[in-house]
């Protein structure tokens, strides 16, 4: 297990942002992350439907359409997007908060969104997870038993498409191939840590 320095007690409060396509361990980096730096977790707006499975102001903060437009309309998201029929984005005041209060922010969102809280906020430190492979990622996809094949080929499509506009982007601090996840939580912690001492 790995025992990072004291959360807070190496440099000011940091934002970061973990991006990745699905398959890669962003999830679970992102939650290791959590746990290590003793941060917050944003969570986004959506106006995607509440499921019995999500926890209001925990998985999302879900509004109706007209407030997530009156969310845009006041500068209030720091990034914003449509995903198919539905918005999705991260509120400004709940990261600014908790980094003023001295407390690191984790953000996992997509590359679109990665871009947008690079431009806003050029201090951030964004991190883009990648698989050892395209064949082993479409490995991993296959092997979560989720989907069929078309729908595992499409999320494929989206994963290559994702991985270009990052490298291309030039918006990601960092690029970590996620081989082995304790080596690869590892080396997350080691660059934030780095960061830190540069802010």
């Amino acid at each position: 297990m790995i025992e990072p320095p004291l959360p807070n007690h190496s440099g000011p409060s940091l934002a970061v942002v973990v991006s990745g396509p699905s398959g890669v361990g962003k999830t679970t980096i992102t939650k290791r992350l959590l746990e290590a730096l003793e941060a917050a977790f944003s969570v986004s707006m959506t106006t995607r439907p509440k499921t019995h499975a999500d926890t209001e102001g925990v998985d999302y903060f879900f509004v109706t359409g007209d407030r997530f437009k009156q969310a845009i309309d006041s500068d209030e998201l720091l990034e914003w997007a449509q995903v198919f029929d539905h918005y999705y984005g991260t509120p400004r005041a709940p990261l600014e908060e908790n980094l003023k209060s001295g407390r690191d922010v984790v953000l996992d969102i997509d590359v679109n969104g990665g871009i947008q809280v690079k431009n806003a906020m050029p201090e951030a430190l964004t991190i883009f997870i990648l698989p050892p492979s395209e064949d082993e990622l479409l490995n991993r996809l296959r092997k979560r038993g989720r989907e069929d094949e078309q729908k595992i080929q499409r999320r494929f499509r989206e994963a290559k498409r994702e991985m270009t506009a990052a490298k291309e982007s030039g918006a990601y601090d960092h690029f970590i191939v996620n081989d082995n996840l304790e080596q690869a939580l590892a080396v997350a912690l080691d660059l934030i840590y780095q960061h830190k001492q540069t802010v």
